[in-house]
């Protein structure tokens, strides 16, 4: 007795929903979170049948469900549980989770439903799905606003070029418009990259795909941007020369495996970053930033123009009069007619397409090379790949 009191206690103060209904679908019992949940009270369900629970289709079919299972023992949701809607008692709908057992009962058989409401859970999600769109709408602004920036400077150094008098008025237009990129686009991305990444944080237990993939866009559009920003920050550093080398001695062995580890983690699918050190000693005189901008530079190039399911070497060595470090990729490679022209700030292969990038980390690599004393050797084929070296003095 005491024990039916406990239990009957437990079902009415429950936090989901609990009824039970007899073998023809009649309702025989119902607690109150469930009455609240769909707007009756108990002496309107109490001896009717389930579907009035139930919009359509589902309202018309239950009972051909429920005939089927008694004579089939197919289980479609007892046992396993499903999401469905519910119908209110003023005609809307809600979703829930409803987990369905099977009870022998007095020699009868009768089927409890447990009724879990997610339209909180719903509505969050949408939030997010909405919010997701927002941020996407304006990364994508933004990467238009800022192709248009580095269009419309290209064109005005390209005006300018044929005289010194445009070409000083070319700096000190690009001067604003590093000093402008840096503030104006640096805060905004670096708050739209900390707002996918907690979307992405708080849309993991949902294990929404389509969250994941927009959220993903997000990312990928924002470190294009920031990349772009960075090569155009390097290159005014360089012009104004603000660039000066501090040569220390480094463990070059270490400092590539980091180099390698960091930008595997951006490497495409099955795409492998091969490191292999030649030769006994590993001490090293070199800027290692510098060094590191060399490397990220010729490793990033060497991902986006190889495809999935390839290798990229990346080789050291040293000698008794030279630091070598070499980068080899099985990309597109570069014609022939280009070459000539690689190292020119701005300038692009006519066979990169759609791939993202501003012509300008070739140039900036060439340049820091040249600040250690060093020099720049590159062999390519179309279709075949490409190999840079890059050899320092010691």
């Amino acid at each position: 007795m005491e024990q039916g009191r406990l239990l009957n206690a437990i079902i009415d103060n429950a936090i989901d929903g609990i009824l039970t209904i007899d073998n023809k679908g009649v309702i025989e019992s119902i607690n109150p979170a469930a009455l609240k949940l769909f707007g009756y009270k108990q002496e309107e369900v109490l001896g009717r049948n389930i579907s009035v629970l139930m919009p359509e289709p589902d309202k018309s079919a239950h009972d051909g469900y429920l005939h089927r299972y008694q004579r089939t023992g197919e289980k479609r949701i007892i046992g396993i549980g499903r999401e469905v809607r519910g119908l209110r008692k003023d005609g809307s709908t809600f979703p829930f989770r409803l987990a369905v057992s099977e009870v022998q009962y007095l020699d009868r058989i009768i089927y409890t439903g447990f009724i879990h409401d997610l339209s909180k859970e719903k509505e969050a999600e949408e939030r997010l799905r909405e919010y997701a769109a927002e941020l996407e709408e304006l990364v994508e602004e933004r990467t238009r606003s800022l192709k248009k920036t580095v269009v419309a400077l290209k064109e005005a150094k390209e005006e300018v070029s044929l005289s010194l008098v445009k070409e000083k008025e070319l700096n000190q237009m690009k001067s604003r418009f590093v000093s402008m990129a840096s503030h104006e686009f640096r805060t905004p991305l670096s708050s739209v990259q900390l707002s996918a990444s907690l979307i992405e944080k708080y849309a993991q237990p949902f294990q929404n795909p389509n969250i994941s993939k927009h959220v993903g866009k997000i990312k990928n559009a924002v470190g294009n941007l920031t990349t772009i920003l960075n090569d155009f920050l390097s290159l005014e550093r360089l012009e104004a020369g603000n660039v000066e080398p501090t040569f220390s001695t480094f463990d070059v062995v270490k400092f590539s495996e980091e180099v390698t580890e960091e930008m595997q983690m951006i490497a495409k699918q099955d795409q492998n970053i091969i490191y292999q050190h030649t030769g006994i000693q590993s001490m090293v005189e070199l800027d290692q930033n510098l060094l590191r901008n060399c490397m990220i530079n010729l490793i990033s190039n060497a991902i986006k123009y190889s495809g999935e399911n390839t290798f990229i070497e990346f080789n050291t060595e040293i000698t008794d009069s030279e630091y070598f470090f070499m980068i080899k990729d099985n990309g597109i490679g570069i014609p022939l007619t280009d070459q000539v022209h690689l190292f020119e700030p701005f300038f692009r292969a006519n066979n990169t397409g759609s791939i993202p990038g501003t012509g300008l980390g070739l140039n900036i690599v060439l340049r820091y090379a040249t600040l250690m004393n060093g020099k720049v050797h590159f062999e390519s084929t179309i279709n075949k790949g490409t190999t840079f070296i890059l050899s320092f003095p010691k």
